[in-house]
């Protein structure tokens, strides 16, 4: 933004201060610098003010008073989202924080739900859930620090997805407070609640444009009695194909993680991750990480792994594999898996893209975008990993070993473009679990079919007539 940005009149930031308190309203440039900073440091964000709001009351407050006075609003979770949803963009603009909205207010373990706050790390929760003998299985490389509002806000997915599906299926009930600080009470723990419209779903995926949850019912799931992982060696991603199809039959719904990995990838992670190591003797084109969770038990678990890995074997479509004997050595496996995409910085220039196609169509995709890639930039190192089991893969491609940086990342538009376009011929998606934001609001505008993006920008008008509450996201 330039330095010309409007700023908010001192009188209007006082008013502000006031609902949460001089200690939770920041005005300081230092102390505002963490919320401004995203992982990938594609947005550097400017706000006039943050305010760090203690409970919903306070949220409601700041909203009335955004509404009066039509000032704009950007929610803020953990900041760990990856499109800019969460950046603030101009001095006229209030970042609220919920991080100080931490209570885990419930656990219930007869109904197997949890009642927690926007601002609870996704980390805690699985730790409240294990607590009572129960699994909240949303699981991302981000659960140290990410929150759950901002989950929810995002639909999150994560390597669970396969057998539990993304943030909107683990999520019962919500909290939020509208653009004009009306609050939705919507904390229900009913499984079956038929009563009209689905205003949760709405507001789940929203990215913070039509209100901002302040609280939700998740759902919570019996603790697997057996849980075993082996990491797989194989050929190309159509024998990884072949042996997810042997997997869901031999397994079904004991196939908790089906995680595809490419050589490369692997290499980046044992470079420059401390304590990674090969799980396999010999290096193969790709691999795949396969988690199995039994809820009779460790020797059910282990016995239907076995018998998916030997009748890979068998068909010639394993080459190698190795099953962890340890719950160490497991969470030695994971780290592979969950290290990839940071290990691709010390690379250089990373552009990245978070596609989905139909899991059928996976290896139709990476030859066809493999191609147009290369043929634009001849030595570009692609890293293509991700959920293999549900059609998202993270198309990831690292500069060209001595080539400058700045020029490559000037090229991630075209890129994306090429890939992109390629994604669209085999009606998927560009944007698979990480949002819109601003990276690709305009690519949303461009691609979505005309009816779908009008009703999107109705129902913004509709919950948000000023267009306040986190403008130039999403739509």
């Amino acid at each position: 933004m330039q330095e010309t940005d409007p700023k908010i009149p001192a009188v209007l930031l006082a008013r502000f201060a006031a609902i949460v308190g001089s200690a939770n309203a920041l005005r300081d440039a230092d102390m505002m610098e963490a919320y401004f900073n995203e992982p990938r440091d594609l947005f550097h964000g400017r706000a006039g003010l943050v305010l760090r709001p203690g409970n919903v009351e306070e949220v409601a407050a700041i909203m009335r008073l955004a509404s009066e006075t039509r000032t704009p609003i950007v929610p803020q979770g953990g900041n760990t989202g990856l499109v800019g949803g969460q950046s603030p963009r101009s001095q006229s603009e209030v970042l609220v924080s919920l991080s100080r909205l931490d209570r885990i207010r419930d656990v219930d373990p007869i109904g197997r739900t949890a009642t927690v706050e926007a601002g609870v790390v996704l980390k805690r929760i699985q730790e409240a859930a294990d607590e009572a003998d129960l699994l909240f299985p949303l699981s991302l490389g981000s659960e140290g620090s990410c929150q759950i509002g901002g989950n929810l806000a995002s639909n999150a997915g994560g390597t669970g997805v396969l057998a539990y599906g993304n943030a909107r299926e683990l999520c019962l009930g919500i909290e939020a407070v509208l653009p004009s600080g009306e609050v939705l009470h919507g904390l229900r723990r009913l499984k079956k609640d038929n009563r009209g419209y689905d205003l949760r779903n709405l507001l789940i995926g929203s990215e913070g444009t039509l209100g901002i949850i302040t609280a939700a019912v998740l759902k919570l799931f019996p603790k697997p009695a057996g849980r075993e992982v082996a990491y797989v060696g194989l050929a190309s991603p159509e024998a990884a194909l072949t042996l997810l199809q042997l997997a869901e039959r031999r397994a079904g719904a004991q196939l908790t993680a089906f995680e595809l990995i490419p050589r490369l990838g692997m290499e980046f992670t044992l470079r420059h991750t401390i304590g990674s190591r090969d799980p396999l003797e010999a290096p193969h084109p790709w691999y795949i990480l396969m988690e199995i969770s039994s809820g009779r038990s460790q020797g059910d678990a282990r016995e239907t792994l076995e018998g998916i890995l030997e009748a890979g074997f068998e068909s010639h479509v394993v080459a190698d594999a190795a099953i962890a004997k340890s719950l160490a050595e497991a969470n030695s496996f994971w780290i592979m898996r969950e290290e990839l995409s940071w290990a691709q910085r010390p690379e250089g220039g990373s552009i990245k893209h978070d596609v989905s196609v139909p899991v059928a169509l996976i290896p139709e995709f990476l030859q066809a975008a493999d191609k147009a890639v290369l043929e634009a930039i001849p030595q570009a190192r692609i890293v293509a990993f991700g959920h293999l089991g549900d059609g998202n893969i993270h198309y990831n491609i690292s500069q060209p070993v001595g080539a400058d940086k700045d020029a490559f990342l000037d090229r991630w538009h075209e890129i994306s473009d090429l890939v992109h376009g390629i994604v669209r011929t085999l009606d998927g998606s560009f944007s698979a679990e990480h949002g819109i934001g601003q990276l690709k609001r305009d690519e949303l505008a461009r691609t979505k079919e005309g009816v779908e993006i009008d009703l999107m920008r109705r129902l913004k008008a509709v919950f948000d007539p000023d267009n306040i509450l986190n403008p130039g996201k999403l739509v």
